[in-house]
């Protein structure tokens, strides 16, 4: 087995710390899990769960591209909500990104997210 690949893309915000915004090993990319952070400014997006949603996805997209595979190849999601009762408004964006794919998938509800986000998402994807 190869060591593990470092991915890194100005396309996404910086890890914001001791970590990679996703690592390549085994035909695999497994992403840091990502909440909405502008990658222009590294701010929070500051709307609904809606706008947040859109922001992860977008960011996890780059990071995807970055490693050379797409959200098309994504084999397992895991996602973070602060509030359990923001899924069907979650759900309803991440189908916008995943209408073809229908990878395996685990939505939680966290106590706290970083920076007080309301959602987090971290894949792991085929190259």
């Amino acid at each position: 087995m190869t060591a593990p690949i470092v991915v890194k893309t100005s396309a996404a915000p910086d890890a914001i710390g001791p970590y990679a915004q996703a690592v390549k090993a085994a035909g695999l990319v497994f992403t840091s899990g990502q909440i909405p952070f502008d990658p222009n400014t590294m701010e929070l997006e500051t709307g609904d769960v809606k706008a947040q949603t859109r922001r992860v996805l977008e960011n996890l997209k780059a990071v995807l591209a970055a490693a050379g595979t797409s959200l098309d190849r994504t084999v397992k999601a895991t996602v973070y909500l602060l509030d359990m009762n923001d899924f069907a408004a979650m759900n309803e964006v991440y189908s916008e990104y995943f209408h073809t794919t229908r990878a395996a998938r685990t939505t939680i509800q966290a106590a706290r997210l970083p920076r007080d986000a309301k959602v987090e998402i971290e894949l792991v994807a085929a190259l």
